[in-house]
């Protein structure tokens, strides 16, 4: 089935077009900056221009950065305090004339790289995580989501951990390579302390740099990139989109 995937980040929104029985991107992507305004009015204003970009009129499935349960937004922490209990998916819906199906951005990764990448046929607890703006997490237990986790809000040491190693932060101390993996590798051995999983795996920004931060990083967990790398999200959100459908939620 083809469904228009949307991943809203802190920065941007991409988009593409998803096969979703094989999890291919079908054509090139189409990116909009944000420039870091996160308000409801330019979000709505953006994927409108997405959606126009790919005159696109099927369901489609969006990757949000906050926790969503059933379409409404239930935590506007990191946004724009006006998201606080927005019904994203009718704000879309009014937005584009389309049905659409919102998930947590990180939720979506997960999804996609539980299916098509390196999550796929691992048993156990295995958690995403993307680090960009800020840090979000997936948990899967033999492949079953539980959704919504926000590890990213956990303190560690009277700092959460999105605000001690998200590549935000990395850009705004200027952390050197060294320095950021470390914080990274404190943040991975505290989640490995309370989950122990079977592997972590890195979907974001951070996925394209994590060859480049193994060496500083020493950990008991396996750990990877995400093997869609910045196509997980999209590729999830429209997964999940195919999912609401079938269950004809």
């Amino acid at each position: 089935m083809e469904i228009l995937g949307l991943d809203i980040g802190g920065s941007a929104i991409n988009g593409a077009l998803i096969e979703t029985s094989t999890g291919t991107v079908m054509g090139e992507k189409y990116r909009v900056e944000i420039s870091d305004d996160m308000t409801p009015h330019v979000v709505m204003s953006k994927v409108h221009e997405v959606v126009r970009h790919f005159r696109w009129k099927g369901p489609i499935g969006c990757a949000f950065p906050a926790p969503i349960h059933n379409g409404v937004i239930m935590d506007s922490l990191y946004l724009d305090p006006s998201w606080d209990q927005a019904d994203l998916e009718q704000l879309l819906h009014e937005i584009t004339d389309c049905p659409v199906f919102a998930i947590n951005d990180a939720d979506a990764a997960g999804i996609a790289e539980m299916r098509f990448g390196a999550g796929r046929d691992r048993k156990g607890v295995v958690i995403v995580l993307t680090v960009g703006t800020g840090i979000g997490s997936a948990i899967f237990i033999d492949g079953k989501l539980l959704p919504n986790t926000e590890l990213g809000k956990i303190e560690i040491r009277g700092i959460t951990a999105r605000e001690r190693a998200s590549e935000r932060i990395r850009r705004e101390e200027g952390l050197k390579r060294s320095a950021w993996a470390k914080r990274i590798e404190l943040v991975l051995s505290t989640f490995e302390r309370m989950f122990y999983p079977e592997l972590f795996i890195f979907a974001g920004g951070v996925s394209k740099k994590l060859d480049k931060l193994n060496e500083f990083i020493d950990i008991k967990t396996e750990f990877t990139p995400a093997f869609l790398l910045n196509n997980a999200g999209i590729i999830g959100a429209a997964m999940y989109a195919e999912h609401c459908l079938n269950q004809d939620r």
